[in-house]
């Protein structure tokens, strides 16, 4: 038990000796772990060392990397992107980001749209700017940004970086910051900018002003340099086009002087579009509110402050460079649907009206009393006094009648609607603006247009906005066919022999053969005699074929099919043309037989078995076709009884009483849903029509673009012709709606810009070709608005040869316009002060002069460096000014 005991005491202890041994070791271990780096003992050096990790990481990875890592581009330039981190210090975030370059930006070239105003200010590429993550997003303690600053700063030297860092600081409003660059390890950088919003003092609104202010940074007497500073100067200057008064150019002085206040008060304000296609329908808002003239002065070296004063006075013409810039409406950058009001808009409700049409089975039940129901204000009616407006407008005398022919596209006539000044299609424009075009009111203004057409039908008074044609265009829709037809009926029905053929003046043979009277002659038929007489065959005056809308072609197909017989006589509509052209023949031919009558009408009815007729060899051997020769033909029983009667002296083929009657009743019993798929395409084709008459300079683009509206409309339209589902549809006629209103806004855009720059024509195209391009992925074809924040910046540069016609966007000011503006900036065009001029001051010394001078060989003594640069952009009631300081450390 002894030994036992003993053994367990040894190992006990053993395995405690073991347990003092690892302890030690541990001890020993946490000591190693305990050593504290100096270099990082503070928050603030901990902070510093994250910034530098940061940076570090970005320096190795470089551009291309950084971009595929997830850099953003920074709109709107395409050529700058930022990529950011998060950073704590003690309680406070702050967001680090540094902008890049995908390539080097050339000397020269910060005037360059694509050009940033950080780097535009302090004339840097890339840089960083750090900020703590506040709703102001800038230090507004001085302690704290010159130690955020220095955090930054250090953290670069360690990374043997020379970014430029930037620290927002003050007021947001000011837009001041101040900025740090190591240039190696001989100079130093450092970057100030700060803002005057209001009362800028006179001096400081003046070149002679700024140039001193330059001066003043470094021209600490006048022993430090010498008396004539060499100072490079680089100048942009921006001018607003005023704002278009129409209404000055709709009376001249001396009219406006004649006329009494109340009628100068009552004038009508003349809208920029008045004479434009689509004036009569709505007032489309000018999409070119004015544009913007940039004036850019190159490089110029200046050794005295009285040479500013020349530079504030001289010409813009004589500037290096010219660049326009078109200052565009918002609706036009807008992609949102519906916010456009035109013909795109309309015809959205339009197609909605087409959606509701399969509701009821007649417009009469549409225009029944709504008051009790949810959707009164989508189908209201205007009052009874906008309705008779209308059909005065539609029925005057004025009206006259419609050519039918101007500006139509090659694809107008597969839209089977009906022309744009027609009575139709004009009903179909005004319905489009009829209240807020809801089923409703189409209904209520159908029935009215029926009534009145009516009254012209029953009084024989002539329909307006009606070709005068014998004819019917089968390619139109067939409204605009039946209204066609009962504008023949009702000359037909004026005529006081209507119930007599077309009447034409007879041509009596005076050969002794001929014993019986001859009418209805048209003239001898050649090499043709008549078989029993051997006299000459004459061709008679025959009624011209009766007119058919498109219905009535389909009935007569329809019929020939089921009831066709041997000889194709279908219907009584064919025996009696049959009938009248024998009586016609009968009449001009007394002595003909029914074989004269085959040869002459159907030549293949006449089986020939000897030669030709002619004098020889009479009579001429042949025979009738087996149709025809058959028991009980029933061409040769209409001969039987047909009477020999002239075209004059025969009933008219066409009936204007019963075929306008026919008419009337088709457009009272129209159901709403025929009515609606004629209005749609009608009112599209007329819409487009109207909006191709447009003058826009011939651009390409803008012709491409609507070629391929019309082609779109072709394919989407030809459905409703198919009788297809109106479900089926409404998705097809909305996304049309949505391309038309692109393609308006667009012509509208290109009218704008066309008039505005008429002396300029390459300058109009390639404006209207940059926001072509800039506008193209908005066109897409779904119902969904596009984001597509990009903003359109692009400027096209004036050609020497067009400064005169860009300098008459800029009239004199009126005297009415001179008291509004006191002038207070120099380098006016056409008296008009520039909205922003914008300044680069700079001093370049070489390094081996005094201040500047190396102690070291690094550099060559023909090196300079930029020792002083001052950015400025003002207005006569703003300034702001960026400066930057090259020092030798």
């Amino acid at each position: 038990m002894a030994s036992s005991s003993s053994a367990r005491y040894a190992k006990h202890r053993r395995i405690g000796e073991d347990e003092e041994a690892e302890e030690d070791e541990e001890e020993a271990e946490e000591e190693l772990e305990r050593f504290d780096d100096f270099t990082i003992a503070s928050s603030w050096e901990r902070f510093i060392s994250e910034i530098e990790a940061i940076c570090r990481q970005w320096l190795a990875d470089g551009p291309k990397i950084l971009m595929k890592k997830g850099a953003d581009c920074v709109p709107p330039f395409e050529n700058l992107y930022m990529i950011k981190r998060e950073l704590k210090h003690g309680k406070r975030v702050y967001s680090m980001e540094y902008h890049f370059m995908k390539s080097a930006k050339g000397k020269n070239s910060y005037w360059d749209d694509d050009t940033h105003s950080m780097q535009l200010s302090f004339g840097v590429d890339e840089f960083l700017m750090i900020a703590p993550l506040s709703a102001s997003g800038v230090v507004l303690d001085d302690p704290e940004s010159t130690k955020l600053l220095s955090s930054v700063a250090i953290a670069l030297s360690n990374c043997g970086s020379n970014w430029p860092a930037f620290v927002p600081v003050h007021d947001p409003s000011r837009k001041a910051y101040i900025g740090i660059q190591n240039l190696g390890t001989v100079f130093t950088r450092r970057f100030e900018a700060d803002r005057i919003g209001s009362q800028v003092p006179i001096r400081l609104m003046h070149l002679e002003g700024l140039h001193e202010l330059f001066l003043s940074k470094f021209v600490l007497s006048s022993t430090d340099f010498p008396a004539r500073v060499k100072v490079h100067f680089s100048m942009k200057l921006t001018y607003r086009t005023p704002e278009y008064d129409y209404d000055n150019v709709t009376l001249d002085s001396e009219a406006a002087e004649s006329l009494t206040e109340n009628e100068v008060a009552s004038h009508p304000k003349k809208q920029w579009d008045d004479d434009c296609p689509w004036a009569e329908w709505y007032s489309a808002e000018d999409p070119v509110k004015g544009f913007d003239l940039t004036a850019i002065w190159g490089e110029r070296t200046f050794e005295e402050t009285l040479e500013m004063a020349e530079v504030e006075n001289v010409s813009s013409f004589d500037a290096d460079s010219w660049f326009l810039h078109p200052v565009v409406s918002q609706y036009m950058v807008d992609d949102s649907i519906g916010k456009f009001v035109g013909f795109a808009s309309q015809l959205q409700l339009l197609v909605n009206a087409y959606e509701s049409s399969v509701e009821a089975q007649f417009l009469e039940d549409f225009v029944a009393d709504t008051s009790g129901q949810d959707n009164l204000k989508s189908t209201n009616v205007p009052p009874p006094s906008v309705i008779d407006r209308v059909m005065k407008d539609l029925f005057s005398d004025e009206a006259g009648n419609s050519n039918y022919m101007e500006a139509e596209n090659k694809y107008t006539r597969a839209m089977r609607g009906a022309p744009a000044d027609s009575l139709f299609g004009q009903f179909c424009l005004h319905a489009l603006w009829f209240g807020n075009c809801n089923i409703r009111a189409i209904a209520v203004l159908w029935i009215d247009f029926v009534r009145e057409i009516r009254w012209c039908w029953e009084e024989s008074e002539r329909l307006p906005r009606m070709k005068s044609s014998s004819t019917i265009d089968l390619s139109s829709c067939l409204i605009h066919q039946k209204l066609q037809m009962l504008a023949i009926c009702i000359e037909r029905k004026k005529s006081p022999n209507h119930e007599k053929g077309a009447g034409h003046k007879d041509e009596t043979s005076n050969s002794k053969a001929v014993t019986k009277t001859r009418k209805g002659s048209a003239g001898v038929v050649p090499k043709m005699m008549l078989l029993n007489t051997f006299q000459e065959m004459h061709a008679p005056y025959t009624q011209d074929a009766p007119l058919m809308t498109e219905d009535m072609h389909e009935e007569r197909l329809h019929a020939a099919e089921a009831f066709g017989n041997a000889i194709g006589l279908s219907g009584q509509l064919e025996r009696d043309i049959l009938s009248s052209d024998m009586s016609a023949f009968k009449a001009a031919n007394p002595d003909a037989v029914f074989e004269d009558f085959i040869r002459w009408h159907s030549p293949g009815d006449w089986v020939s078995e000897g030669k030709a007729d002619g004098n020889s060899g009479w009579p001429p051997k042949g025979k009738l076709s087996q149709r025809m020769s058959e028991h009980g033909n029933v061409w040769r029983k209409i001969w039987n009884d047909a009477p020999p009667l002239p075209v004059s002296e025969q009933k008219s083929l066409l009936d204007p009483v019963r075929e306008g009657e026919k008419v009337l009743h088709y457009l009272e019993t129209l159901r709403p849903q025929q009515l609606l798929e004629q209005m749609v395409c009608t009112a599209f084709k007329s819409s487009a029509d109207i909006l191709n008459k447009t003058t826009y300079g011939g651009f390409k683009l803008m012709k491409t673009k609507m070629d391929q509206l019309y082609a779109t409309m072709v394919s989407t339209l030809k459905s409703l012709q198919g009788n297809s589902d109106i479900s089926d549809l409404a998705g097809d006629l909305k996304r049309l709606c949505q391309v038309f209103e692109h393609i308006e806004k667009l012509l509208i855009l290109a009218a704008s810009v066309h008039r505005k720059l008429i002396d300029a024509p390459r300058l109009a195209q390639a404006i209207f070709a940059d926001y072509f391009n800039y506008y193209l992925p908005k066109m897409g074809t779904t119902l969904e608005s596009i984001c597509y924040e990009k903003e359109f910046t692009t400027k096209e540069k004036v050609g020497m040869h067009e400064r005169d016609a860009v300098s008459n966007l800029f009239p004199p000011p009126t005297a009415n316009q001179s008291w509004r503006k006191v002038l207070s900036m120099g380098n006016l065009l056409n008296g008009h002060e520039p909205l922003q001029r914008e300044i680069i001051f700079s001093v370049q010394e070489r390094i081996s002069n005094g201040h500047y001078s190396s102690p070291t060989p690094l550099c060559t003594d023909d090196e300079q460096i930029q020792t002083h640069r001052m950015y400025i952009s003002g207005t006569s009631n703003d300034l702001w000014v960026a400066l930057s300081v090259t020092s030798w450390d």
